[in-house]
């Protein structure tokens, strides 16, 4: 008999998710009633039979050496039957049916640096990109700054003390590999000088149409000079993307000395209260001062603390914020007001306030 295209092997694409799905949810998959926090970190979700799985979450590096995955396999094959995902935001979850493993687990996560929370009313992992370790644009590192952030914060993951979810992100770039543009704190490394061209090796090793292409504000347009074929850039024009050192090494945009940190607050995901939200300007710039960065992890922690002292339960950063108004932000955070601040898109004046009932 011919097998059918369900049966057929193929080396082509991902296997099926539901291959390596734990039975309890292949039993109830698309039946489960609710779920319960039980404490920071722990959960449990309750099907309509009756079963209930458990699930433990602990913050991890984005970036794990293959030591740190083959504890986490062990660790799942001690407690939860070999079974563990990984959260959109890098935790990791266990997936457990026996709840008298719980305590076991936790206490041999502690044990090995691995935190254990980030539920409910808490700072969950971050999501960040490459940084300096992978990415060639960068204009900050990733994992640097989000272990010397996290570290400060590692209480307000660990615990449900604070007024909602707050969730946090890095990009170290303005093409926003990571969530920056809807996360309620939002860490983005900038540019702040365009490419430094190698005119010595650019006619050698780039097409210079495909480099003048490669521009979306149209910054490079071809140049004579010396006899040779190369490009010019057009500072004002300039939006320090690193779309043409993608295509031309010998544009280099990254730069010691001007390159740093902005800091964003406001957005979200969620539609829950009021609608989905971008992530707007708080701090324009920070320096890079590796490896712990400590005028940027102050200025997160002390964003985190304004806004829990003040928002009310529930109220997350961005709709925090709209209740008080930004000129009270800026007095509450002691963040000074600058030209950057100002919105200078073409269409910025649509979202403005238009009402003569402004707060103050």
């Amino acid at each position: 008999m011919a097998e059918t295209v369900a049966e057929r092997k193929t080396d082509i694409g991902p296997p099926h998710y539901q291959k390596f799905l734990p039975p309890i949810v292949k039993q109830n998959y698309g039946k489960w009633r609710y779920h319960e926090i039980l404490k920071p970190g722990v959960m449990v979700h309750v099907a309509e039979s009756g079963d209930k799985l458990y699930t433990v979450r602990a913050g991890s590096p984005r970036l794990l050496s293959i030591q740190s995955i083959r504890e986490f396999c062990d660790l799942a094959d001690t407690y939860s039957g070999g079974h563990l995902r990984f959260t959109s935001r890098n935790n990791i979850e266990f997936l457990l049916t026996d709840p008298g493993k719980i305590e076991a687990l936790i206490a041999d996560l502690t044990a090995r640096g691995f935190p254990v929370g980030g539920t409910a009313n808490a700072i969950s992992a971050m999501v960040h990109t490459q940084g300096w370790i992978h990415c060639h644009s960068a204009a900050t590192d990733a994992s640097g700054i989000v272990k010397a952030v996290m570290d400060e914060l590692v209480e307000y993951f660990t615990t449900m003390q604070l007024p909602a979810k707050l969730r946090l992100a890095l990009a170290c770039c303005l093409n926003m590999c990571g969530a920056v543009h809807c996360s309620d704190i939002a860490i983005l490394g900038i540019h702040r000088r365009p490419p430094k061209i190698d005119h010595t090796r650019l006619p050698k090793i780039c097409e210079i149409p495909s480099v003048v292409a490669s521009c979306p504000t149209a910054a490079i347009r071809p140049k004579r000079i010396n006899g040779k074929e190369t490009v010019e850039v057009l500072e004002e024009r300039c939006m320090f993307c690193g779309n043409c050192y993608t295509v031309c090494p010998a544009l280099p945009l990254s730069n010691a000395l001007n390159d740093g940190v902005s800091i964003w607050v406001g957005g979200k995901v969620s539609h829950a209260r009021t609608a989905p939200t971008f992530s707007k300007l708080a701090i324009p710039y920070l320096p890079n001062n590796p490896p712990r960065w400590p005028e940027v992890v102050e200025a997160v922690k002390h964003l985190v603390e304004v806004w829990a002292a003040d928002a009310r339960k529930y109220e997350r950063m961005g709709e925090w914020i709209q209740r008080i108004g930004w000129p009270r932000f800026f007095q509450k955070t002691g963040i000074p007001f600058t030209k950057q601040h100002i919105d200078d898109f073409r269409y910025a004046g649509l979202t403005y306030q238009r009402s003569v009932h402004i707060r103050s």
